[in-house]
């Protein structure tokens, strides 16, 4: 039996005990002591909780455990498991990077070994490319947790200046490479998106202030979005702009579909002109402004200037 199909095995073994000794484990998968220590360090990083008991009538002591109701999957749907765990080992910072290891390894060790051979060949048939992050998170975690239980988070920001802020955050998602948080600002009473790359010596903090549920923060973020992006846009597609929008969306753009021709609308705000205009750009022959004037005076002079550069 392979050391990953053993160490489920012992998680089922497990699973109807109180408690267990040493010799359980040897005599049950007829293992050296040993092994049978090594395997109990493995189990404890998988996540088995239990301490230690001295003296004659010992041993290691089960603490919360909790059953899972039986789940049974056919092989497409074990495939596309296997995949999705595969897919994301892009994400080298995620709020659950310490768990896909063992993950797939107790879900391997449940499969025969013709299964393990045939997921394991697919595996390297069928990839998946994505853009991988560009910084290191190493608090999601931490968000996530102060998310769920509508806490508070402390950090510093260093994204254009380097400061102390106190927020509360509604969501974490990650786009073309970087985590980020939609969050409100407590003190400056402000929605805000947030780069969490730039975040440091974060905290939760529970100072007794009333905090808002994660319905008020929706609401917030749903009237921050409506009134913040206040300069509607409109710009004609071809077919392959199209495409290029499909792959990069944003929130605070769609598209229409008028006669068979595809535009791209939406609003902007302001202080985003700059940003909107290298956007744009980034079309480049496939996207048409049609409005407003000074979107397409900035895109102009975006080209002007790109064209520049090989004029010197």
């Amino acid at each position: 039996m392979k050391k990953a199909e053993r160490l489920n095995q012992e998680l089922i073994f497990l699973g109807n005990k109180e408690g267990f000794q040493l010799k359980d484990l040897m005599e049950e998968f007829q293992i050296s002591k040993r092994t049978a220590l090594r395997d109990v360090e493995e189990l404890e990083r998988m996540g088995l909780p239990f301490y230690t008991e001295n003296g004659r009538y010992g041993g290691y002591k089960l603490i919360n455990r909790g059953l899972w109701t039986p789940v049974y999957f056919n092989n497409d749907e074990i495939e596309a498991i296997f995949f999705a765990l595969d897919a994301l080992k892009l994400l080298s910072s995620s709020p659950f990077e310490k768990s896909y290891r063992h993950i797939r390894q107790k879900l391997s060790a449940t499969l025969p070994e013709s299964q393990q051979e045939y997921i394991s060949k697919m595996l390297t048939v069928v990839n998946f490319y994505g853009i991988a992050p560009v910084s290191k998170v190493t608090d999601l975690k931490l968000l996530m947790t102060a998310i769920l239980s509508e806490k508070i988070v402390k950090m510093t920001y260093s994204q254009y200046e380097i400061k102390e802020i106190e927020l509360q955050i509604y969501e974490i998602f990650y786009r073309n490479g970087l985590w980020i948080c939609s969050a409100y600002d407590i003190n400056q009473e402000k929605w805000g998106t947030y780069r969490c790359d730039y975040m440091s010596e974060v905290e939760i903090i529970d100072d007794g202030r009333q905090t808002k549920k994660l319905s008020e923060l929706k609401m917030i973020q749903e009237t921050y979005e409506k009134n913040y992006h206040d300069i509607p846009f409109r710009c004609r597609l071809t077919d392959f702009g199209k495409e290029l929008y499909l792959k990069h969306d944003y929130p605070n753009m769609h598209l229409e579909e008028i006669a068979g021709i595809a535009y791209l609308v939406g609003a902007y705000h302001v202080d985003e002109l700059t940003y909107m205009t290298h956007y744009l750009c980034s079309y480049g022959n496939h996207l048409v402004i049609e409005e407003p004037q000074a979107l397409i005076d900035s895109y102009l002079k975006q080209l002007s200037e790109m064209k520049a550069v090989y004029q010197e």
